[in-house]
């Protein structure tokens, strides 16, 4: 009989990517939650309906679930029900700047429903891995602390202590979140200690940006997407302060779906990595403009704003040397200008 792995969030960007990975490569029946809370958050732009009927149309078996994880009871019986063989939980308010209108919503939906979902578990099947899609902006704007140096089209770090980016034993505490990096705090934290505490195979996966052709990027949410969608329709891009030069590690939503894979058939308990593309996939905002318009033969429009977001990092890409060590068979395949080349074809072919 098939294993059976239950999602959440799987309509958006990284939750589609499992499903398909899952199902394809791994060969599991597939379990997707979702209600399209993402069009609630950023209006019709952010609608994932088009996602999800690719799903029930391309995976044999897909069965979809909709479902508020903020609904306890529902939450409960469905996973009582469907006792699944592993849970991947992406379901998320996802943006710091939309926190703030929304406080009751951005906590209910990030640190509670993750609460609803890790208790069902061990109710359910405490023996089945665990994993969380967390964010790097768990580590609030400490990584701006660093000692940094600007180049000609990025800041990068001085201090050598980073060269190979930000690890895990980096200090989340003492330092500005935004309300979202707030509730997945407690999410990430919930989930570590449901992991110590009952001995069940967790692990939060601290993302930075999580890219691929399939994300509905909106200037609030999904970066590199937004960015491309700007580009490919002429319209101007909004940079928010420090000149553009911003730098973040980019990381194709195959290659997530691929060390998703990778722990689910090796669990450790309550383990934290921080996933991301690496240094060698990092990119200011002024770098993805040149890639872009190598792929689209269109200049970038934009404004500056001489004003960064509360809360948003310089410079930030990921240390995956313990990722890489835990895992050695994962590494990233996708390099940031095919996923980007990948990202213009997508949007070419929606529109």
């Amino acid at each position: 009989m098939s294993k059976k792995l239950l999602i959440t969030g799987s309509s958006g960007l990284i939750g589609s990517e499992v499903c398909q990975y899952f199902a394809k490569e791994l060969g599991y029946d597939i379990h997707g939650v979702d209600n399209n809370q993402r069009a609630v958050f950023f209006g019709p732009q952010g609608d994932t309906r088009w996602n999800q009927h690719r799903l029930e149309s391309d995976l044999k078996g897909f069965v979809h679930h909709e479902l508020d994880i903020r609904d306890r009871q529902g939450v409960i019986e469905l996973i009582a029900k469907v006792k699944p063989d592993a849970i991947v939980h992406t379901a998320a308010q996802p943006s710091h700047d939309r926190a703030a209108a929304i406080p009751f919503d951005d906590f209910d939906t990030n640190a509670v429903g993750t609460l609803n979902m890790l208790e069902a578990a061990r109710r359910a099947c405490p023996e089945a891995p665990f994993v969380h899609m967390s964010t790097n902006k768990v580590y609030g704007d400490r990584p701006n602390t660093i000692r940094l140096k600007e180049l000609e089209t990025r800041w990068d770090y001085e201090d050598p202590a980073y060269e190979h980016g930000i690890a895990e034993d980096f200090s989340i505490d003492q330092s500005k979140h935004s309300l979202f990096g707030a509730s997945k705090v407690a999410a990430d934290v919930i989930v570590q200690e449901y992991g110590r505490y009952f001995g069940m195979p967790t692990c939060c996966l601290r993302g930075g940006c999580l890219t691929g052709p399939n994300h509905s990027g909106v200037e609030l949410h999904g970066f590199l997407s937004y960015l491309v969608k700007c580009n490919l329709e002429e319209k101007e891009y909004r940079v928010f302060g420090y000149k553009g030069k911003q730098v973040r590690d980019n990381i194709h939503s195959l290659d997530v779906a691929r060390f998703m894979g990778a722990f689910v058939q090796a669990p450790r308990v309550a383990e934290v990595y921080n996933l991301g593309g690496g240094k060698s996939n990092s990119c200011s905002i002024l770098e993805a403009f040149a890639i872009a318009e190598k792929f689209t033969d269109k200049k970038q429009k934009y404004t500056y704003i001489d004003e960064n977001r509360i809360g948003d990092h310089i410079c930030y890409y990921s240390d995956l040397r313990k990722m890489k060590a835990h895992y050695p068979g994962w590494e990233t395949t996708q390099s940031l200008e095919e996923t980007i080349r990948q990202i213009v074809e997508a949007w070419k072919q929606r529109g």
